[in-house]
């Protein structure tokens, strides 16, 4: 489910490699968390998070998802936002590689990181939730929004909008835009670079910076995680997740 490769500069590559789309089960989840966890213990100083050329993750594996009951539903979204504090509070940096897509989930993992390097050309980064029928907590909007804004937030995450790379970039979405074949190379570059300066002050001045974040995930359990399962189980997401997979399975 991943591949770990690590690169000059003790930098450790987590590439999701989870055919044919990335889609965030449990067992990966739990397999990310592993990741980081084993990297940061073994010394590692910096993290890049990549997946596969022209998509970098789908988002929440929902035909997967639909078939847990509602303890396995909370299990689920439990372990996404202790995905999501283990990377608000990791000790290094972190830097998303978009490859390529990354709706809902994938977007959502690439904000937690510190910078994001994102393929340019005809892909797409958003949180669509709202498209689906889901709603978007706020343990995650404020990760959109110390990101691009309070007001760019409210507009992107209300109409669930999925916005191309130029735009993204132009929004502060995301960092930097390359070639699709570059990406991981020029996060790497980035990465580099930031761990070249004095590392005591800049690692400091990060952990302040990141404060409000790592703050917002000091304890995942209290995060309202069950209105969230409530949430996922009103008869309008559900249908509305149902119609998706069905579309999904048309297609194929």
């Amino acid at each position: 489910m991943l591949d770990l490769t690590t690169h000059d500069h003790a930098i450790r590559e987590i590439r999701l490699a989870r055919p044919p789309v990335n889609a965030l089960n449990l067992e990966l989840l739990r397999a990310l968390r592993k990741a980081i966890d084993g990297s940061i213990r073994e010394g590692v100083r910096g993290i890049v998070l990549s997946g596969a050329q022209g998509l970098f993750s789908a988002g929440v594996d929902v035909p997967a998802l639909l078939q847990r009951d509602r303890q396995g539903v909370l299990e689920y979204w439990r372990e996404f936002f202790a995905l999501c504090g283990d990377l608000a509070r990791a000790p290094i940096p972190l830097v998303a590689a978009i490859t390529g897509h990354s709706p809902a989930g994938g977007a959502v993992l690439a904000l937690f990181c510190d910078y994001r390097v994102m393929a340019e050309g005809p892909y797409r980064i958003g949180l669509n939730e709202v498209q689906v029928g889901l709603i978007v907590p706020e343990a995650i909007q404020l990760a959109l929004r110390r990101v691009v804004g309070a007001y760019r937030a409210e507009r992107l995450l209300v109409s669930g909008a999925m916005i191309d790379s130029a735009e993204a970039l132009a929004c502060g979405f995301v960092d930097e835009l390359t070639g699709v074949d570059q990406v991981t190379t020029r996060a790497l570059h980035w990465l580099g670079e930031l761990l070249a300066l004095p590392s005591h002050a800049m690692l400091t001045t990060r952990r302040l910076a990141r404060a409000d974040l790592a703050g917002a995930y000091a304890d995942v359990d209290a995060l309202p995680l069950d209105d969230f399962v409530e949430a996922f189980f009103h008869p309008e997401t559900q249908a509305v997740l149902q119609q998706l997979v069905a579309s999904l399975k048309a297609k194929k």
